[in-house]
């Protein structure tokens, strides 16, 4: 082989690494475009079954479709702020300077009883928390609301630029797929493109599901803590049923978010006969309700949506979490139905695929 042939061999092999290098810095810079793009993706699947009931059963136009389907969207996303703003309220009056000495006074209160009850059981494992400086702990918390005071900037600009996204997948729906197809092979554009409505379709079932699996655990959270006489029962329900989005580790964030309000909302009750008692009956509903989600709910949601196994899911979700942690154990089941649609489509002969795809 002359040393021309390998110097050129070197050279675009350079030029090739160089090509990727670029490309990821590229996509590495715009990041937050491409996550725009993804979450406005993901909204028009979510609203795309409500489009084509206005369409096909009400006879809506196209483009009044879409701006009824974003309307009720954004009515949704404004109820639920407005849930959280009692809350928000209720947290900044205890958080705010002029609360602090009284805040402390209420945790240091609560710290007490705990040390008193444990300690008449021969446990001092709390001992330690009386040492803990909770003046100078509560006085970083003020320069926490500031820095996210100043990020709602950037929210609104996202927000503003997922909405315009999504208004335009949402009227044109092959925007987004003739956009993937420029990147693949014209031989097999036909096969992909019969993929992704394949996709399209699972999807839309799946995010619909998931709305469906949090609506259950949402109504089931309200009930338990308005029994029990939990302030702000709404909003904590709500924060909990939309922490099992993330599987597995969502519930136990749950969980522990659940426990803390039902105490803190007692504040003032004795703990050993009504605190503790209280926000131990919460949390045994709460594991029936995470139960009855894991046995019952997330089983038939996952099973109709995504034609996958329970199984199939759970590994997948593992392996999406050993990948790359909460925000692949996020995607790992719209991924993985993804890609089973496409080995279907072009391994459709290969066994395992076979096998894997057999209900798609």
């Amino acid at each position: 082989m002359s040393p021309n042939v390998i110097a050129n061999g070197i050279l675009r092999a350079l030029a090739i690494l160089l090509g990727i290098s670029l490309l990821l810095y590229f996509l590495f810079t715009i990041q937050s475009v491409i996550l725009f793009i993804i979450i406005a993706g993901v909204l028009s699947l979510i609203g795309r079954p409500i489009i084509i009931f206005l369409r096909r059963r009400l006879k809506f136009p196209n483009t009044i479709a879409v701006v009824t389907t974003m309307f009720l969207m954004l009515s949704l996303l404004t109820g639920i702020i407005v849930l959280f703003i009692p809350l928000i309220i209720e947290q900044g009056k205890n958080l705010s300077l002029l609360e602090v000495e009284k805040l402390q006074a209420n945790i240091q209160d609560i710290i007490t009883q705990i040390t008193t009850y444990f300690s008449s059981k021969g446990i001092n494992i709390l001992d330690e928390l009386m040492n803990v400086d909770f003046s100078n702990q509560f006085k970083t918390i003020p320069d926490l609301f500031n820095s996210i005071l100043g990020t709602l900037g950037n929210l609104s600009v996202g927000l503003f630029s997922v909405l315009f996204i999504c208004f335009f997948f949402m009227k044109d729906s092959r925007i987004l797929k003739n956009g993937i197809l420029l990147f693949i092979p014209k031989n097999n554009e036909t096969r992909f493109s019969d993929s992704l409505e394949t996709i399209n379709d699972l999807l839309s079932r799946y995010f619909i599901g998931l709305i469906f699996q949090i609506t259950i655990l949402f109504i089931i959270y309200t009930v338990v803590l308005l029994l029990f006489g939990i302030s702000n029962a709404v909003v904590i329900a709500f924060l909990c049923a939309l922490l099992n989005l993330i599987p597995y580790v969502g519930p136990i964030i749950g969980a522990l978010i659940m426990f803390t309000l039902s105490m803190t909302s007692n504040i003032g009750q004795d703990f050993q006969s009504y605190i503790l008692p209280t926000s131990l009956k919460i949390m045994i509903w709460y594991f029936f309700a995470q139960l009855l989600d894991n046995f019952v709910s997330q089983p038939v949601i996952f099973s109709k949506t995504t034609k996958s196994h329970p199984l199939e899911i759970f590994l997948a979700i593992v392996i999406g979490g050993l990948l790359s942690g909460v925000i692949g154990m996020i995607t790992a089941v719209p991924v993985y139905t993804a890609l089973k649609v496409i080995l279907k489509e072009f391994l459709s002969e290969n066994k395992i695929v076979k096998s894997l795809t057999k209900n798609i």
